[in-house]
């Protein structure tokens, strides 16, 4: 009984410690928190002494994102803090989209775009990462050359079957991504999530000229005349960009046509015009549009990637954390589905968990040097474990960023592992989870399991001997 009065007893001091140095209680206006991170909106931002917080107990870093107080006190133990700080400031029945919208009426357009875009996939994430693990579950099970020459089917032939069920289930979720995205997105701007989901169904539906087969040339299309305009009737299968505009302007007309049409008829007729003039939208102006940026973004990469070579992989690699840093990894989601669509593979799966694992292995480096300090151990060894697990947060905002060096080592490991991924050809094919839980969407060609392997231990050893050489070399300048 002692050790949990005990545990919450320094839980309420860091409570008392925060709230000191945010303004008060009064200054607060949310407070949620996520995975690892206690998060807070504050009225007046001018009040926070980041250097006390950055040294209240057990914390592991402090930073702000947009207008978001973010406190790192690593998984399992945030809830923990969460419980007694919400509890003591009477914030307890606020969720994270309600400190979310707090922070949304703070930032700007840019902010709140990339902030739009993140919460559209987040929504959907499960759905993804269930169908992105199961398609390497499948993966594993049916490819050769890992465990023997023969398959683990091959070998255990009473598989087969739960192979090929495994494969139907995760391939049917990518199936109808542009349906699932175009409800998240609907639902994430506003507009009534059912709306979304009758515009995914027409996107997708088997009335229209599949997508894959017009692009390759083997169907011609359909064309008709709707109000002089002319259509063709092709589906949207792959259309994740499509698929997110389409969201967004479901949402305005949704709410447009519920504030100007007449209660009296509005039930039928506001969301009968909603679905009519968002569908003429989809194939007359957001559809071309949507297609041709989509394919502009995955020419620019694959241009990148074939114009670039190694360079290419190693600038990117490298510079990923520094991304993470400004918060416009947010947007890869999109990208990455988009990405796979196209071309069937996801190249920037393996870089971005190279950089998270280098990340970690830059924390151990730091830890190695300052293994007598009690606070580095406490922030270095959950931080390392979490980019076990592809949460660079921890590591970069508690360690590496605040040291400098470290994350500058951790950058050049990351950057050497992007070259071996170029030389190797690793891909994915799938996305939203990296480092070790992205083993199982690894792409099985080229010895894609081996080469993951390889290119995460170069990642990871190449962060510690980095950051323990340059830590040296520190220390003996100083002296």
């Amino acid at each position: 009984m002692s050790k949990v009065i005990n545990k919450n007893e320094r839980y309420l001091n860091i409570t008392n410690d925060i709230i000191k140095n945010i303004g008060g209680k009064e200054n607060i206006k949310g407070v949620a928190h996520c995975a690892t991170r206690l998060r807070i909106v504050l009225d007046d931002d001018s009040k926070i002494n980041m250097k006390a917080l950055d040294e209240i107990d057990m914390a592991k870093g402090v930073f702000m994102v947009g207008d978001q107080l973010q406190i790192i006190f690593g998984a399992g133990l945030v809830n923990e803090v969460y419980e007694i700080f919400a509890q003591y400031t009477n914030m307890q029945n606020m969720s994270l989209s309600d400190i979310k919208t707090e922070s949304a009426e703070k930032q700007n357009i840019f902010q709140k775009a990339i902030k739009s875009i993140s919460d559209v996939f987040i929504e959907i994430m499960p759905a993804i990462l269930a169908a992105a693990l199961l398609l390497g579950i499948s993966g594993l099970l049916g490819q050769q050359g890992i465990f023997g020459k023969q398959s683990v089917v091959e070998m255990w032939p009473w598989l087969e079957g739960i192979n090929r069920f495994i494969s139907i289930v995760s391939s049917s979720v990518f199936d109808i991504l542009p349906l699932i995205v175009v409800y998240s997105a609907t639902r994430r701007y506003g507009g009534r999530p059912v709306l979304g989901l009758v515009i995914g169904a027409i996107m997708l539906s088997s009335k229209l000229t599949d997508a894959y087969s017009a692009a390759q040339g083997t169907i011609t299309p359909e064309t008709i005349n709707v109000l002089g305009l002319k259509i063709q009737l092709v589906g949207f299968q792959g259309g994740v960009i499509i698929a997110l505009m389409m969201g967004a302007v479901i949402s305005y007309l949704d709410k447009f046509f519920e504030s100007k049409v007449a209660n009296s008829i509005k039930l039928l007729v506001s969301p009968m015009l909603t679905v009519f003039v968002s569908a003429l939208l989809l194939f007359t102006v957001i559809g071309p549009v949507g297609r041709t940026l989509a394919s502009l973004i995955t020419t620019t990469l694959v241009w990148t990637t074939t114009n670039l070579g190694v360079f290419g992989y190693m600038v990117f690699a490298g510079f990923h954390q520094i991304i993470v840093i400004t918060g416009l990894h947010h947007i890869f989601g999109a990208i990455e589905s988009q990405l796979l669509v196209d071309t069937g593979v996801n190249f920037l799966n393996p870089i971005f968990s190279v950089a998270v694992v280098a990340k970690g292995g830059a924390v151990l480096g730091y830890l190695a040097l300052h293994w007598n300090d009690v606070k580095a151990r406490e922030m270095c060894i959950p931080a390392f474990t979490s980019t076990l697990f592809g949460i660079s947060e921890p590591a970069v905002f508690g360690v590496t960023l605040r040291n400098k060096y470290p994350l500058i080592c951790g950058c050049l490991a990351s950057a050497l592992a992007g070259g071996y991924i170029y030389i190797s050809k690793l891909t994915a094919i799938g996305f939203g989870t990296t480092a070790v839980p992205g083993f199982a969407i690894v792409n099985s060609a080229n010895n894609g399991y081996l080469n993951y392997i390889i290119a995460h231990l170069i990642a990871l050893l190449g962060g510690l001997l980095i950051t323990m050489i340059w830590g040296k070399m520190n220390i003996k300048v100083n002296k």
